[in-house]
């Protein structure tokens, strides 16, 4: 599939998945009296937050894509992007699907743009309107100009080595110096931060080697971890551990595709022949090791407050655990945090212990030290089983605990 059909396709199956406070001095315009009363009348979600260990920056733990927000037309996308905001959204990507995206953008956030963040992809030409991919330096060059000054803004607070999903990209990349270039910008302070994008473990993980990144956006859902769909590249191990480094690393991974294009939300068309909700979909990403913002699309203020309302959910709304079912036999046996073994008699959070465990065995001295912050440890795990019961991946917890136990205490 070539980078003009990824981003196309991307726009068609995305649309099937969309159902789916932060203060300035610009609040009359992004909150009108009927939208004030509006909101007296719901239980309006917090916005939660985390934070990229390498650059500091808070960000929303859901943000927005824009493969089809231009679809929406100006005023109306306008609207969505500004109730975005006021729920608390400040993580934008815009690998749009295409270019009238980025003037909708520069008018929806031109009063409070020092608020938040625009992931900007240096590799995606938008200089013929539609989206397309180009390793040309003078297009990429010209496409970013573009970009900025429709976006009304003269920074870029992360930019993304684009869609590298073959070595052979990454070397042309380098070749034509679109990398370089993206070196220049950020000495001259106009990129403040570097991202890479990718579908591809094995790629990230040798660019990861050689250069320093600051935020990776990978594709995540339970279809490609487990195999299923278009960009399932990796096996089940090899996309963990492309997790685990980048947790390891503080290289925070804003999540594409969360929803594997809508096809998982129904299920006629997941590969799996069960749906998930768009809730499940948020939590299964959020759990997993790097992750920082979940990156689904929106083009409506009903999407985009459907998309928030995750918060306002009870757990077992949450609760994904129902992938054992459809998991393959090599993800057997492994804990993927999910929880559904809880409530522990003891309080363990069996989940975050696992996690910890996991990231301390890969390298990662900062998961110890936050193991050891826990008011309950494997250490108080009483072997009663419940946890071994529940488990839908058939996880043997209750010899899990020893083993994490026994690691830890040689720390």
């Amino acid at each position: 599939m070539n980078r003009r059909e990824f981003i196309k396709n991307t726009i068609a199956v995305t649309a099937l998945g969309s159902i789916v406070n932060l203060g300035t001095g610009a609040d009359l315009l992004y909150n009108t009296k009927a939208e004030s009363e509006k909101n007296s009348e719901r239980n309006i979600p917090k916005m939660q937050y985390r934070t990229n260990k390498k650059t500091g920056d808070k960000i929303s733990e859901i943000g927005l894509g824009s493969a089809y927000m231009f679809s929406a037309g100006m005023d109306k996308a306008v609207k969505a992007l500004r109730r975005a905001y006021k729920l608390g959204i400040n993580f934008y990507d815009l690998a749009a699907g295409d270019g009238a995206s980025f003037p909708i953008y520069g008018e929806a956030f031109k009063e409070v743009r020092k608020n938040i963040f625009f992931q900007i992809h240096f590799g995606a030409d938008y200089t013929k309107g539609t989206y397309g991919w180009s390793l040309d330096l003078d297009r990429v060059k010209h496409s970013i100009d573009w970009q900025l000054k429709n976006l009304k803004t003269d920074y870029i607070d992360y930019g993304f080595i684009h869609c590298q999903d073959e070595l052979s990209d990454w070397q042309t990349y380098r070749k034509n110096g679109i990398y370089d270039y993206i070196l220049k910008l950020q000495k001259e302070g106009i990129v403040k931060h570097i991202g890479l994008s990718s579908h591809t473990p094995s790629v990230i993980q040798q660019i990861m080697n050689d250069v320093s990144i600051d935020m990776l956006m990978f594709s995540v859902n339970p279809a490609y971890d487990y195999g299923k769909g278009s960009f399932a590249n990796g096996a089940v191990d090899e996309r963990a551990e492309l997790y685990r480094r980048c947790e390891k690393e503080g290289v925070g991974i804003s999540v594409m595709k969360p929803f594997s294009g809508g096809q998982l939300l129904s299920a006629s068309q997941s590969p799996f022949k069960k749906s998930l909700t768009i809730y499940q979909c948020i939590r299964y990403c959020l759990d997993k090791p790097g992750v920082l913002c979940v990156l689904p699309g929106a083009k409506s203020v009903e999407e985009v407050e459907k998309l928030v309302d995750y918060y306002n959910q009870p757990e077992e709304a949450l609760d994904y655990s129902v992938i054992a079912s459809f998991a393959p036999i090599e993800a057997s046996g492994k804990c993927v945090y999910c929880n559904h073994c809880k409530p522990c008699p003891v309080g363990i959070d069996i989940g975050l212990v696992n996690k910890y465990y996991d990231l301390a065995k890969a390298g990662d001295t900062l998961a110890v030290e936050h193991y050891k912050t826990l008011d309950k440890k494997a250490s108080d795990c009483v072997k009663c089983g419940h946890c071994d019961k529940r488990c839908p991946f058939q996880v043997k917890q209750s010899v899990r605990m020893t083993e994490i136990n026994a690691y830890m205490n040689k720390y």
